[in-house]
């Protein structure tokens, strides 16, 4: 039976290549491992350390469907999603990859295969094109899948795949979908409509190494197949929209039911619709993976797609909260086919509620501000460009909602102004992907190393010393065959240490990957000097590294105390495990209390005096994730990975270097918690003999503080009360005579008032006493208005005034130029106005303008 369904085509798909040799690999991340780019973009983009000769692909050939996001960056069309057929930010490509494997005779041979006997697609409607130089794709196309020659076209440029200006690339060769003359005329894709001619499947021959002298074949050439899933189901299912296909169609069906509104109803309500239905794929897979809405990178994305849907609600009248349904239908929906997204439904669906109950009170004073803008308007003015642009990148606005509603008030919105600041932005972006791209140095004489040696080996987790041989020396470092030292990675610190040779000896300030698997060893000079080829000894830091085990260890405790405690919506966002603290980064909502982050400690601390043995040990990642071992954030995972079992509570993939029983690790206790984003928390913890330490200090200045207040030590709460009981009373007691002064100083300024109006310069009060008098003096009768100057001793200069009821005068204006005048501002309340500035030396000036502006300039 043909599949038709989303569901049947990735399982036809992984059941095809699996049967054929293939890997059938389980998606990876949208948070890629490549710096380069914000999201997985494409099935290959896992795979690109492979392609790229820096690490052994664990397979020969894999197969995946690959879940991939492109929005932000150089794929900033989030605009264009719901107003055309096509786009999409979140979207599924099928691939299979060959690792120097099979190459073009197979590759070319199952594509024909599976589009053709497992999909059904005629091959009479179907075309293929290949590169202008690709003569044996051509052949094989032709001799071995049996494609017409008629149906063979060369092309060039949009034929040819690199992966940037320099490295893999080669030949590509693709297959389109004849729609019909009603779509445009005909010629096949070289020559034909575009609408008519789909290109739906991609086949990459990376053949060549793109040097600067020129092309090199590549030893190993490898293979790279992209098929959009979305585009596949469009025209196996006979639709022209990718919001028609199964899949898609459920979920703006959702998004009408979410919204009251029915498709067909106006095109501004369908379009918000499959923004609805789109969107909701691409946030609750992103949040799932690990992406939090916030204003920087990725979580910046995340928040402008939320906020797109949710503020397109908002403008239909949905006063109901929408994402929590349209995650719940996403879940139901791809949850069969990818388990973490049923695995972490709650967690998505409290993300996603948070975000939009937060944005719903924004977008109302992004309402505000824009009616605020058009009533301050003089008459034939137009709405600001920039002010069109705080709409669109604080409040969600975009532009033609804001001409729109300007349209309905009869104003005009300066749009080149607004298109000015667009780029300037998407500038800033273009930039910002550049630099990712740039920030890979050229590591292709690692990566030989890694050919010609293999990776470095390891031994540190049972050596503190090991005899090595130097496999190369550079001003970076230097690489061994084999080390005790644990490079940077996972979150914990690399090691350090000494390197001696019989000619020389260095000390390591750092250990690093320069590339993956290779260990970089940072150096600096002790004695003489060390050469490839020698016989080493290298020798780690025992005591810091046994510091930094029981930071590490301590880590996974508190993650495993943090859920107990908080929730399982606690994930963990990063860390850093050093030698005299730890740092660990998760996702929580709000503030710890003292009392959460006590049981957290009190967890901790009764597993640790318990002491039970800790287990690290190597297996499958099935085996683990069978055991319930939870993966880390932002760590890379192949087929076989490290376990962590420490006591009996805390299960996790790593392979950092840990205690071999809990009491190794001593005490833990938490030095600070607080906030670094939007839903993500910081604690910072120390362990081993530093808790003690800090203890030792703290009561060191308890005891300092009691003999201050003159009490015992555990006298001090009653001691501080009573102290604190004290300079209340005195501060009311200072308090009353300040007034009582005031006022004696107030009835000399009432008698100096000029037609009700008091303008003067006081001394000897700061700002909070100028108010005071000023109002002090104000209240006797007969005075109208008040204006005080000063210039306090905390520095530069003040003002205020303060007007009668009735009086006819504005407290704001009568200082407004003043205020100006001593290089400040402010103060613009009708009865009581303050204002600040920088210079007391023009405070007579500014007084004078006051009685100018009081009428009082000639008396």
């Amino acid at each position: 039976m043909t599949p038709k369904r989303a569901q049947e085509i990735r399982s036809a798909f992984t059941s095809f290549f699996g049967e054929r040799g293939h890997a059938v690999l389980p998606s990876a991340s949208l948070i890629p491992h490549d710096p380069t780019v914000l999201f997985t973009v494409a099935g290959m983009v896992p795979f690109k350390p492979y392609f790229l000769g820096e690490e052994a692909a664990p397979h020969p050939r894999a197969a995946t469907v690959q879940k991939c996001v492109r929005a932000g960056g150089k794929h900033n069309d989030l605009d264009e999603i719901g107003r055309t057929r096509r786009h999409l930010t979140f979207f599924e490509m099928l691939g299979n990859f060959s690792f120097g494997d099979y190459f073009k005779t197979e590759a070319i041979g199952w594509a024909w295969e599976f589009v053709t006997e497992s999909l059904g697609f005629d091959p009479d409607r179907l075309w293929v094109t290949v590169h202008l130089s690709d003569d044996e794709a051509a052949e094989i196309w032709r001799d071995g899948a049996g494609v017409t020659p008629d149906r063979i076209q060369r092309m060039d440029e949009d034929n040819y795949w690199r992966m940037a200006d320099t490295g893999p690339c080669g030949p590509c060769s693709e297959i389109f979908f004849d729609k019909g003359p009603e779509f445009g005329p005909g010629g096949g894709p070289a020559h034909g409509g575009d609408e008519r001619f789909l290109e739906f499947w991609n086949l990459v021959f990376m053949q060549f190494d793109q040097q600067p002298g020129g092309l090199v074949p590549l030893p190993r050439p490898s293979i790279d197949t992209g098929a959009g899933l979305e585009r596949i189901l469009t025209l196996i299912q006979g639709v022209e929209s990718v919001f028609d296909i199964d899949e898609m169609v459920e979920l703006v069906g959702e998004a009408s039911a979410v919204t009251g509104v029915r498709l067909g109803t106006t095109e501004y309500s369908d379009i918000t619709l499959r923004i609805l239905a789109e969107h909701a794929r691409a946030m609750t897979f992103l949040i799932s993976d690990g992406v939090f809405p916030s204003n920087e990178d990725r979580g910046y994305v995340l928040r402008r797609i939320m906020r797109r849907a949710i503020r397109r609600a908002y403008l239909l009248g949905v006063t109901d909260a929408v994402t929590p349904r349209l995650v719940d239908k996403v879940v139901d929906i791809m949850g069969h086919d990818y388990p973490d997204l049923a695995a972490n439904h709650s967690f998505v669906r409290e993300v996603a509620a948070r975000e939009e109950e937060g944005f719903r009170s924004t977008l109302a004073q992004g309402s505000r501000t824009l009616d605020d803008a058009i009533d301050n308007l003089d008459g034939g003015q137009k709405l600001g460009g920039d002010l069109a642009f705080l709409l669109h990148d604080t409040y969600g606005f975009p532009f033609e909602v804001t001409e729109e509603t300007a349209r309905e008030r009869g104003v005009t919105v300066d749009r080149p102004g607004f298109d000015r600041l667009m780029e300037t932005q998407r500038t800033r972006a273009r930039e910002d992907f550049d630099a990712r791209r740039r920030i890979t140095a050229d590591t292709s004489a690692y990566a030989a190393l890694v050919a010609e040696h293999g990776p470095t080996d390891f031994v540190g987790r049972d050596l503190d010393t090991a005899e090595a041989t130097v496999l190369a020396v550079s001003d970076d470092g230097i690489i061994l065959d084999r080390t005790p030292f644990y490079a940077d990675s996972g979150g914990q610190v690399g090691d350090t240490g000494t390197i001696t040779s019989p000619s020389g000896s260095v000390r390591v300030t750092g250990t690093t990957y320069v590339v993956p698997d290779l260990h970089l060893h940072h150096t600096a000079a002790v004695d003489g000097r060390i050469h490839p080829g020698q016989t080493v000894i290298a020798t780690i830091h025992t005591g810091r590294r046994a510091a930094i085990r029981r930071n590490h260890t301590a880590t996974h405790l508190l993650h495993w105390a943090l859920r107990e405690t908080l929730g399982n919506h606690v994930k963990q966002q990063g860390s850093m495990v050093a030698d005299d603290r730890l740092r660990f980064d998760f996702t929580h909502f709000e503030a710890l209390t003292g009392e959460q982050v006590a049981e957290i400690e009190r967890l901790v601390n009764a597993d640790i005096l318990d002491n039970p043995p800790t287990r690290h040990y190597e297996t499958s990642m099935t085996e683990a994730t069978a055991a319930g071992a939870i993966a880390f954030f932002g760590d890379k995972y192949g087929d076989r990975v490290r376990v962590l079992e420490a006591g009996p509570h805390s299960i996790e993939l790593c392979g950092g270097t840990h205690v071999r029983a809990l009491g190794e690790i001593g005490p833990v206790k938490i030095i600070s918690e607080g906030s670094i984003g939007a839903n993500i928390r910081r604690i910072e913890a120390v362990t081993g003999t530093r808790p003690m330490e800090l203890l030792a200090e703290r009561e060191q200045v308890l005891a300092q503080v009691a003999e201050q207040l003159g009490v015992s030590p555990d006298q001090l709460p009653d001691g501080a009360a009573k102290r604190m009981a004290e300079m209340k009373s005195l501060r009311a007691e200072l308090a009353e005579l300040r007034r009582m002064a005031s006022a004696d100083r107030s009835s000399v300024l009432a008698r100096q008032a000029v037609d009700g109006i008091v303008v003067a310069a006081v001394e000897g009060v700061d700002r909070s006493q100028l108010r005071d008098l000023a109002i002090a003096t104000r209240d006797h009768p007969g005075v109208r208005a008040v204006v005080l100057g000063a210039a306090p001793d905390s520095g530069g200069a003040a003002l205020v005034a303060a007007v009668a009821g009735g009086s006819g005068l504005h407290a704001g204006e009568l200082i407004a130029e003043a205020a100006t005048t001593i290089g400040g501002g402010g103060g613009r309340d009708a009865k009581l106005a303050i204002a600040g500035g920088r210079d007391p030396s023009r405070l007579q000036d500014a007084l004078n303008q006051v009685r100018a502006a009081a009428g009082l300039s000639n008396l």
